[in-house]
């Protein structure tokens, strides 16, 4: 269940990433399953060679998260037990929460020993994917808001009782707490994600134009934005929701949604934030009929 759980090493982009966004968007609506023929037909909408995405879906059903099964064609199914992550990320991806200044902080502390640094390590590296800061060794902080997320991965990695979660006002510091959060947490990093997002979005090959899409059920009109021109608007509007929210889904994750106040003048998160919704408004719904067409 850990690789299950754990959905971080996989590189935006790369095919095993393409993979996993599709299922965690289409699978749970599809029913549950989906016909091997089908989702590689899927991936060969987003440039995949269909060689390449055999490889990608046996290589996720050796990690769990497919199960093999016919159901009048070779086909897979989702694992039961990977509902709950893909649960926990749409909320993350699709909910994306800033925190007010106002808000709770949430502190995590723990001793764990060192015939169990495997797990320890584990711990900080989920901590960290989850968008936590290291405030001091041994103490992790984060929004208040993740709570509930904090104390669910001291729970699978069986670390509850080596730990304390708090809930606190704001945390009080030599300084401002500005700059505290700045040591706290690698802002021009996280900054950098956000600049790499918007120029991976600018470079999508969308429907054209965009801004004109049809309402859902209506046929979108041809484009020459992808697939050589040979693909239509549904399919290239496919590809574009699937590549965006594959660009996107590491991001909230990594950023914690911090208070305004406490970031950097021109915070980058801000416009990819805004723009992740606006194309996920204008692409979701054909992209959408563009799977029900592909799995009918």
């Amino acid at each position: 269940m850990a690789a299950i759980l754990d959905d971080f090493d996989a590189r935006p982009g790369s095919v095993a990433s393409l993979l996993r966004t599709v299922i965690g968007l289409y699978l749970r609506e599809l029913g549950g399953w989906i016909a091997t023929a089908d989702l590689v037909s899927l991936t060969g909408a987003l440039g995949i060679e269909a060689p390449q995405a055999r490889t990608g879906i046996a290589r996720l059903r050796a990690k769990g998260l497919l199960v093999s099964e016919r159901r009048g064609a070779a086909g897979y199914a989702l694992n039961p037990g990977a509902v709950p992550m893909l649960e926990r990320g749409d909320r993350r991806i699709f909910e994306v929460r800033r925190m007010d200044p106002a808000e709770p902080w949430c502190l995590v502390s723990f001793s764990i020993s060192e015939d169990r640094r495997g797990a320890r390590g584990m711990l900080r590296r989920r901590l960290q994917w989850m968008g936590a800061g290291l405030a001091a060794p041994g103490l992790w902080i984060c929004p208040g808001h993740l709570a509930d997320e904090a104390e669910q991965i001291l729970l699978d990695l069986g670390l509850r009782e080596q730990s304390t979660v708090f809930l606190s006002g704001e945390p009080r510091v030599a300084g401002e707490l500005a700059d505290a959060v700045a040591r706290w947490w690698d802002l021009e990093a996280l900054a950098e994600t956000h600049r790499g997002f918007l120029e991976r979005v600018a470079a999508l090959p969308l429907p054209s134009p965009l801004s004109g899409s049809p309402p859902s059920g209506s046929p979108l009109p041809p484009s020459s934005g992808s697939g050589g021109g040979s693909a239509s608007a549904a399919g290239a509007a496919f590809a574009g929701y699937a590549r965006l929210v594959d660009a996107w889904r590491p991001i909230p994750y990594i950023d914690p949604g911090l208070p305004v106040p406490l970031l950097p003048r021109d915070w980058p998160g801000l416009e990819s934030e805004r723009e992740f919704a606006r194309l996920s408004a204008e692409l979701a719904d054909p992209a959408r009929e563009y799977v029900r067409a592909v799995t009918a």
